[in-house]
């Protein structure tokens, strides 16, 4: 009997087979992908969730009141924006007579806080006003008018450029 050894090709290491890295590709871009979105997260917290929350929820009856006060003055407003001459401008009536004392108005961009809108405007005897706004931005706006002591006020939504003006009555049904 001879002794043959049969001799076995040499065997790579798994290293430089290419299915354990193709089967790494899922497993590996999946921690890749989830750390981005945990940075993400992290360092863009949401603007819409309220920290105080519970001071906020307080606060709503306040706000109710100042509608009702709206509703027993009869407010209305409306409000149309210019592009071309970059303007912001509208009327205010009480029982259907001019509104002439100062206003706040306040146009609150829907996720991006730091885009808010805060005027002071001061009606004419007709009980309108035009203010200079550089650009409004294509969002819907939450809009919020009310007298400078904010005894009461009338809110809505204007979605811009969809809606080129806005017309706010307070509730008489409240």
């Amino acid at each position: 009997m001879s002794d043959t050894v049969k001799l076995q090709p040499p065997v790579d290491p798994w290293y430089k087979h290419r299915w354990p890295w193709l089967l790494m590709i899922g497993p590996g871009l999946s921690v890749v992908v989830g750390s981005f979105m945990g940075y993400i997260a992290f360092t863009q917290p949401d603007a819409v969730v309220v920290g105080d929350y519970y001071k906020k929820g307080k606060a709503i009856n306040q706000d109710l009141r100042r509608d009702t006060v709206a509703s027993d003055m009869g407010m209305d407003t409306s409000l149309a924006y210019d592009v071309a001459q970059g303007r912001l401008t509208g009327s205010v009536h009480s029982f259907n007579k001019p509104y002439t004392a100062p206003l706040q108005l306040h146009l609150a961009h829907a996720t991006l806080p730091e885009k808010d809108i805060k005027l002071l405007v001061k009606p004419d005897a007709d009980g309108n006003f035009s203010v200079s706004l550089p650009m409004l931005e294509r969002s819907r706006w939450q809009v919020l008018v009310e007298n400078d002591k904010r005894e009461w006020r009338l809110s809505g939504i204007w979605t811009w450029p969809v809606q080129r003006s806005l017309a706010l009555h307070a509730d008489e049904e409240l």
